[in-house]
């Protein structure tokens, strides 16, 4: 009752907030070429207004996010971007209200920028594949090429493939400014000072040449042309905070033209009086020089601030726990805890708060349930108990009494119950493993601070002994990263114990035998990947405190079979003993657990692997007797479940699944198993491998406003907690948590709460910040690729072919298309010169089309089924890759090697290995290409593999053979090609390559960036932001970020190079090299 109280209190709040105040968080104001008006997107609908305020207007209305409006110059017309489709399309929309018209029809996404200066075409910006002539890295997803298309509809004209953003035309339309973009950074990241800030750059459009404009080494950002095109405006942070500014084009001299502090001026735009819009704080403003900023009060008086409580499905397990007696099922779905009938499908909510619940844990006799939630600024443990004594399921019941069991200002969570249930031990701090006597309330540490380094909450573990006074633990010994397993007493006492200490490490650790056998993962014996960060098989292994135990679980199927028959004879002569037979079975019912003991005496002896095959394993668990393993392992595609019976060595699959199941438990008889997969639980026959969903018969209701102050409190705290440097940065933190926070009641979509999130987080000044959005629509249009580049410039019927893609579903002996061709009909829909022939790829992706194809003076139909846009995207790197192996060959006459490191991780430096000690072996030196790399952790393994010396020759039988040892890394000369790019890891790679002497560095400053992040996933799953947390140090004795690398040569890229066919930092790379063998 209380928890809907506090909704609906929250609600009317909100509902008071929104009805007497003016509107904030008000997003891409658009002020009209008069002056007179203001066009702006809230609650993810457009809205007109006096530039004086006043009462806002609904010009669009509906479920869709319509944002980034922009006036045309007469005023009549609003081109905006809108997500009725999927993707962002633009649309145009009469400027009082009216039908939308729809322009674009390609699933990548497009922004409006401008119209040009007869309004007759809208500019906009679209993340689609470059010309065929640019040798640029093909990045759709960080460079939009500028289109315009009429605005009645039609074919998309390219005007520019340079990566240009926030364009606007100059007022004769012969001149575009724009701001560019270099690399991988978040947008909203502020006071950065490095090479990858943006710059502000001029497009000549009949002399089709571009000219930089600012040079400041911090954000330059959302520029727009006076009414005369002698000067501009634009956004900058020279001053500490983004401002606005105006530079002289003939002098370049610029002014300060506003002093607002600690928030930044965003979304400018300008009338025809130089009369100018944006936004500070959420807030619009207008301004024109030789006044101050004005700003404008806006209400909204329509009811789209009104957001409902909604029922969802549960259809997303997170994680579930068993009950001890096999009838019930604790989960956690969307950061709510529920339970439900193993065969019974009603289904109890146990918890209904905004925050996020999770971690469930039984008590032995079933009755409690422990979780964690986070609330009150941390997390705490909470236990729910039944309340009336005839209900004795959870599943089944009325009431429930929910209470703290453990809730300080400190982080507690990942309760675990003592088998005796006298006990829990919990994580403490992350790091830091406790144990509460539940009736004492006594705590005792018993791993403490500096052992554990947590990377994401809940990612290392531990299990009570069956008699509740050990502790099998994950330990990282003060190390991170590699963990081995520790014995520790439940009573804080003694030494600690490592049974196995591999320096493979061992993880998972169980009990079985009633604790004489221990039993973890290790990757000891399995395959590894090429680099020491990428995956690695694993395989289940027990090592035994008892003798006994060990002598007789080796024991074959025969001799287990004897040993059976005589322990059985024993244990009859025994029995024939006892008179009493009651008091037989009443000792057997009180008899108490056995104390655990344990002989460390030649343990390596009684350590035996369980698996016969090393594989990728997720999960496992033994049946009582130890007499079967089950695992879920990833030999085919996606995991399935397998059982081994390590007596005999037996092994088969039990279960095909597929998918990436988790969470394997066993019921208490061994009957039964359970899991995880794809949102679902399962459980299976553990004999036959039969499996059932359970059925889950409920919703929940969801309040997105709070979960989405939930996710915003979350994630200001674990960046309180969690952050690289406690300081952070020496910044107000609260203060920007509450300042941004005042914004969170304005908001009902997560578009707008991604750009929030993403301002409170970007006010760190540091990389991996900001947070992600991901929209999933039903039914979204989805274009397909034929594999082909077209021609651009053409202005006929039909699209002309510029290319055939290698590799492409048009790349085969078959196919009579070429380079040249043109294609008149798509699955027989006449293609004019005028049509917008996206909108015939759309939603075809793996399904046969025709196209009528006109060669010369053939016109012939031939059948191919397209791909997705990715695949495409994957077809064009390999492309360029081939077009730099192919510069590299042609400028060095054959005598250097060229390879790319895409990224930072195993499948990139196994190309790197392939193509280096393959095609390139012989080559006398190798330039190393890592621009665009977005990071992984390589580092190590790439500065290694290019250090190698060669101190062995090798001759069999007196035949000097080439090179020699080390047969395993590059020996020869390198030189490495960077830019401002290079991102993460691809930051610490040039940094430690330089300092290792291994060779010169040529191209742009790295920003630095070497800071290991976690992205974590909320509880609202489309959602993500990152929490940079591990720094990296390097020989300046400082954190390496903000700390840029520069290059020995500087050489930058610039657009009518590479759009033309050139690359100068490939050249100047070639040259210096060949310089350097030829010394």
């Amino acid at each position: 009752m209380k928890t809907y109280f506090i909704i609906a209190l929250f609600l009317l709040n909100y509902l008071n907030v929104q009805a007497q105040d003016e509107a904030q968080w008000l997003r891409n104001p658009c002020i009209s070429p008069d002056g007179s008006t203001i066009v702006f997107s809230y609650h993810g609908n457009l809205y007109r207004v006096s530039s004086n305020g006043g009462d806002a207007v609904a010009i669009t209305t509906g479920d869709a996010y319509d944002g980034y409006p922009i006036y045309s110059h007469d005023g009549k017309t609003i081109a905006f971007a809108s997500d009725r489709y999927g993707n962002f399309d633009v649309f145009t929309i009469p400027a009082e209200g009216g039908l939308s018209t729809r322009l674009t029809f390609n699933s990548a996404n497009d922004f409006p920028n401008d119209f040009t200066v007869d309004d007759q075409e809208v500019l906009f910006g679209s993340g689609r594949e470059a010309p065929a002539a640019s040798v640029r890295f093909p990045s759709p997803r960080l460079f939009l090429n500028l289109y315009k298309i009429p605005v009645t509809g039609g074919r998309p004209i390219l005007v520019s493939a340079a990566g240009a953003e926030s364009a606007r035309y100059n007022n004769n339309g012969t001149k575009i400014v724009f701001q560019d973009r270099k690399g991988y950074e978040d947008d909203l990241r502020k006071h950065h000072v490095s090479s990858v800030t943006r710059d502000i750059w001029i497009f000549d459009v009949n002399k089709n040449t571009y000219t930089q404009i600012t040079n400041f080494v911090g954000e330059d950002r959302e520029p727009v042309f006076n009414n005369n095109a002698s000067s501009i405006y634009y956004l900058n942070e020279k001053n500490g905070t983004q401002n606005l500014y105006k530079m002289d084009l003939s002098s370049k001299k610029d002014v300060l033209l506003t002093n607002f502090e600690d928030f930044p001026v965003r979304h400018l735009s300008i009338s025809k009086n130089n009369t100018m819009a944006f936004t500070w704080k959420g807030s619009i403003y207008t301004f024109s020089e030789g006044s101050e900023p004005r700003k404008i009060s806006i209400r909204v008086k329509d009811d789209s601030a009104y957001e409902t409580i909604k029922n969802v499905d549960i259809n997303d397990v997170s994680e579930f726990k068993v009950s001890p007696n096999g009838k019930e099922i604790a989960f956690v779905n969307r950061g709510e805890v529920f339970v439900t009938g193993v065969d019974d499908s009603r289904t109890k909510r146990i918890t209904n708060t905004p925050e996020q619940e999770r971690m469930v844990n039984w008590s032995p006799d079933g009755k409690t349930l422990l979780f964690s939630g986070e609330r009150n600024n941390s997390w705490n443990i909470y236990k729910v108990t039944l309340t009336r004594p005839e209900e004795t399921y959870f599943f089944a019941s009325t009431t429930l009494k929910t209470e703290p069991l453990i809730a300080t200002s400190a982080e507690e969570y990942q309760p675990k119950y003592a088998p005796d249930g006298k006990k829990v031990a919990y994580v403490k701090d992350r790091n830091i493993l406790q144990v509460l006597d539940i009736e004492t309330k006594k705590e005792v540490t018993i791993l403490p601070e500096g052992h554990n380094y947590s990377y994401s909450d809940g990612d290392w573990d531990f299990e009570w002994s069956p008699d509740s006074k050990w502790l099998f633990v994950s330990d990282q010994k003060g190390f991170g990263f590699t963990r081995n397993t520790a014995l520790l007493k439940a009573d804080g006492t003694g030494d600690f114990i490592y049974p196995v200490n591999s320096g493979f490490g061992e993880n998972e650790p169980h009990w079985a035998l009633d604790g004489k056998m221990m039993v973890y993962a290790s990757s000891r014996d399995g395959e590894k990947s090429l680099a020491y960060n990428g995956s690695s098989e694993s395989d289940i292994y027990a090592v035994f405190l008892d003798q006994k135990a060990f002598d007789t679980y080796i024991l074959s199927k025969e001799e287990y079979e004897l040993f059976k028959e005589k322990e059985k004879e024993t244990k009859k002569d025994s029995e024939e003993k006892e008179d009493d037979k009651k008091k037989d079975k009443k000792n057997a019912k009180d008899k108490k657990v056995e104390d655990l003991k344990i002989n460390l005496e030649n343990l390596d002896y009684r350590k035996i692997k369980l698996t016969i095959n090393s594989s990728n394993i997720s999960g496992y668990v033994l049946n009582k007797d130890a007499s079967k393993l089950y695992y879920l392992s990833e030999f085919e595609k996606g995991y399935d479940v397998w059982v081994t019976e390590p007596r005999t060595k037996e092994t088969k699959i039990l279960a095909k699944l597929g998918g990436s199941p988790s969470g394997i438990q066993i019921s208490e008889d061994n009957k039964t198993l359970f899991l995880s997969n794809n949102g679902q639980i399962i459980k299976l026959d553990a004999d036959t491998g039969k499996t059932t969903n359970i059925k889950i018969d409920g919703d929940m209701l969801l309040d997105a406003a709070g979960e989405r102050q939930y996710i915003f409190d979350h994630a200001w705290l674990q960046l309180k907690k969690k952050f690289y440097d406690p300081n952070i940065h020496g910044i107000d933190w609260q203060m920007y948590h509450d300042e941004y926070a005042k914004f969170l009641p304005y908001i009902n979509n997560n578009y707008d709460f991604q750009q929030l999130l993403s301002e409170l987080l970007g006010e760190l000044n540091a990389s991996h910040t900001g947070g992600r959005y991901t929209h999933r629509a039903k039914n979204a249009d989805v274009t397909a690729s034929l594999g082909l580049l077209f021609d651009e410039n053409y202005t006929g019927d039909g699209i002309k072919i510029s290319e055939v893609l290698s590799g492409g579903p048009l790349d085969n002996a078959e196919s009579k298309i070429k380079k040249g061709a043109v294609i008149l009909k798509i699955n027989g829909e006449e293609i004019k010169a005028d049509d917008n022939w996206n909108k015939y790829l759309n939603n075809i992706n793996g399904k046969n089309i025709l196209l009528t194809v006109k060669n010369g003076t053939t016109i012939f139909d031939e059948k191919v089924q397209p791909v997705s846009m990715r695949m495409q995207s994957e077809l064009m790197y390999k492309r360029w890759v081939k077009l730099m192996e192919h510069k590299v060959d042609s400028l060095s006459n054959g005598k250097l090697g060229y390879v790319h490191v895409r990224g930072m991780n195993d499948g990139s430096f196994r190309e790197v290995f392939d193509n280096v000690m393959g095609k390139n072996r012989d080559k006398k030196a190798l330039v190393v290409d890592t621009r665009f790399n977005g990071g992984g952790w390589l580092h190590d393994d790439l500065n290694t593999f290019l250090s190698g010396n060669l101190y062995l020759k090798l001759a069999p039988q007196g035949n000097l053979l080439k090179g020699g040892e080390s047969l395993t890394r590059w020996t020869k000369p390198s030189i490495v090609i960077m830019s401002e790019s290079n991102y993460s890891d691809a930051f610490i790679f040039p940094y430690i390559y330089k300092q290792n002497g291994l060779g010169k560095l040529v191209g742009m400053p790295v920003p630095g960036t070497g800071t290991a992040v976690w992205w974590e996933r909320q509880i609202d799953p489309t959602i993500v932001f990152g929490i940079p947390m591990i720094a990296t140090i390097g020989a300046e004795g400082r954190p390496t970020e903000n700390l840029q690398v520069n290059p020995d040569i500087e050489v930058p890229l610039p657009y009518n190079d590479f759009l033309s066919g050139k690359d100068p930092q490939l050249q100047t790379a070639v040259k210096e090299l060949l310089s350097d063998i030829k010394e």
